[in-house]
């Protein structure tokens, strides 16, 4: 037993020296590795490129004390899952990807390590996604906190929408699904987690228990319908949940990856990227199936006309070019696709405005960033008539 105790000792002061994290209670929580799979496909992403220096995955998943020790160059603690999520799934959109990217928007969705049952973990204010997919989904919230299970579908159903959106299986999201509520008022603070590194598919799925937030056929609706069905996940204690509600309104969210309609999510990395008028493509959910590359605008024109800039936020320009139409990069085969993105970035940077300090101070809500949307959308569909 004295040997055991020198070698536990030796690994204790190694992990200290290190910066490694030690996890010396199984309080509530420790369930950072409760679903593996996701921590390890987005590790792979992750060290394709690096610059922020994330030390790995896991930190992002722990509270903000231990978060600390591999957030690398990451100063706000509340951002570090959104900013690992963020660069993994760049990382794998370069590398033609799909699962990778499928992997960190899940991982973006995962909940976080809390003090308590029933706390649930705070939002990501200070930074914007680089990528609207990974800005479009906050992390599933303690499911004994205020308002968890509302909250936690409306996620689940955004999810489903930017997986479809980069060519997955929407079905996946339901796999970013947490556990069985725990007592609140139980003083060890024990909950219904697990938490196991070495069992590689996640602990929570080999132990049959995620909970799944919603069903089959409301995942499928979502992502089919798409308008409003992540709208009203701003609700209770959770800051953004459904921010950029309409982001899953075309299923064209990050490329031209897809030239199929959108609930048929076979046809990731093929058909129609040269087709400019693309009738069937998914962007029949934003305009009816307007045709694409139709306008004769010069490139580097915005044919974004959309004015409004609540919180300071203003649609980002929309320009001809690539094949089709830009927006921040990402590249769409449709014009209606591309002034529907537009203006669910807008969205995404007004409902972070309004769930900050200051955009709380200023009375700023994310209700009116909803209708900001409704009537930047609007606007796009008058652009095309």
């Amino acid at each position: 037993m004295q040997f055991r105790f020198n070698i536990l000792s030796f690994i204790f002061l190694s992990g200290i020296a290190f910066g490694l994290p030690i996890y010396r209670s199984r309080r509530e929580v420790p369930q950072e590795h409760s679903h593996e799979q996701f921590l390890t496909a987005v590790r792979d992403s992750l060290n394709l490129n690096n610059p922020d220096e994330i030390a790995d995955p896991v930190f992002a998943l722990l509270g903000n004390a231990a978060a600390a020790k591999g957030a690398g160059k990451i100063t706000d603690l509340d951002c570090l899952q959104q900013a690992t999520a963020d660069q993994a799934f760049t990382n794998a959109k370069e590398a033609g990807d799909v699962d990778g990217q499928v992997a960190a928007l899940i991982y973006r969705a995962l909940e976080r390590n809390t003090g308590k049952v029933g706390l649930a973990s705070a939002p990501c204010t200070s930074i914007q996604a680089v990528n609207p997919e990974i800005a479009a989904i906050q992390q599933h919230q303690d499911p004994a906190s205020d308002n968890a299970a509302s909250i936690n579908k409306q996620i689940v159903l955004e999810l489903a929408k930017q997986i479809a959106a980069v060519g997955g299986d929407p079905l996946q999201a339901l796999q970013s699904g947490t556990f069985e509520p725990g007592d609140v008022n139980d003083p060890t603070a024990a909950g219904n987690t697990c938490d196991d590194a070495d069992d590689k598919v996640g602990c929570i799925f080999t132990q049959n228990l995620l909970v799944p937030d919603a069903t089959e056929d409301e995942i499928t609706a979502a992502v089919s319908g798409g308008s409003g069905a992540g709208n009203g996940a701003n609700t209770g204690s959770n800051a953004g949940a459904g921010d950029a509600s309409g982001a899953g309104n075309n299923t064209d969210a990050g490329d031209v990856s897809s030239g199929s309609d959108g609930s048929n999510n076979d046809d990731s990395t093929s058909g129609g990227a040269s087709n400019s008028t693309n009738t069937g493509d998914n962007s029949q959910d934003n305009n009816g199936g307007s045709t694409g590359n139709t306008g004769n605008s010069a490139s580097g024109q915005n044919l974004q006309t959309f004015s409004g800039a609540l919180g300071g936020a203003t649609a980002p320009p929309v320009t001809a070019g690539g094949k089709g139409f830009i927006v921040n990069g990402s590249e769409f085969l449709n014009i209606g696709a591309a002034l529907g993105r537009s203006c669910d970035v807008q969205h995404n940077q007004c409902a972070n405005v309004a769930n900050s300090q200051a955009g709380r101070s200023s009375g700023l809500t994310v209700g009116q960033c909803d209708q900001q949307n409704n009537a930047c959308r609007a606007a796009a569909t008058g652009a095309q008539n």
